[in-house]
């Protein structure tokens, strides 16, 4: 049996030129296969709103059995799976449209929050036994990558039952903090071995039953 999985990223934002999150989904796309699992990815907008709808256009086009969605967290030292979403949006930059939502729910009326489908600790254990920098984190902020978590729990929560879904976070890439020197960051290569670390445990719980 296959498991299907879709790894979502996002474009740069804030003036960056590039998202880890973007770059490491793109090489873990292209890296080796592995048996039984089928990566689909998608690189969504930094638009409140089109963000969400790009997420559930591609959930829609690759009927997927888990969701992992990451993002950027610049100034964290390490990958950071999200225990839960939360019903606002409140923008501290403007997003890639220039919108500036403030105290705005993410979905009208639905549920203060959401946890999280991952198997969160026992990432962090793969993650840590990889010897790569990891943590629990209990809040994906307020921004973007938030509501498309949101947006993503309310969609399995009131449409797709057996969908499996959560968010992680990953720092910044070398590159990024060149001019930056009190910024902490993590190579492509170990953001991108996360990825897949995260993936694998996630399927691994799935076929489990947790």
């Amino acid at each position: 049996m296959t498991t299907t999985v879709l790894v979502t990223a996002f474009e740069p934002f804030g003036g960056e030129t590039v998202n880890p999150s973007q770059q490491a989904v793109s090489r873990l796309a292209d890296g080796p296969a592995t048996d039984g699992v089928q990566i689909r990815t998608a690189v969504l907008p930094v638009e409140f709103g089109p963000a969400v709808e790009a997420l559930r256009s591609a959930v829609a086009t690759h009927d997927p059995d888990l969701v992992t969605c990451a993002g950027e967290a610049g100034g964290r030292f390490g990958v950071t799976p999200e225990r839960v979403a939360v019903n606002v949006s409140d923008a501290h930059i403007p997003d890639n449209a220039g919108r500036s939502p403030v105290d705005e729910p993410v979905v009208a009326g639905g549920p203060v929050a959401y946890f999280s489908g991952l198997p969160v600790a026992a990432i962090v254990d793969a993650l840590r036994a990889a010897g790569i920098p990891a943590d629990k984190s209990s809040t994906a902020g307020t921004y973007v990558c938030n509501s498309v978590f949101y947006g993503l729990m309310h969609l399995i929560a009131t449409e797709r039952p057996g969908l499996v879904g959560g968010f992680v976070h990953v720092p910044y890439v070398h590159e990024q903090v060149v001019d930056r020197g009190d910024q902490p960051s993590l190579s492509l290569d170990m953001i991108t071995e996360a990825l897949r670390i995260t993936v694998q445990t996630s399927v691994g719980a799935l076929a489990a039953g947790h």
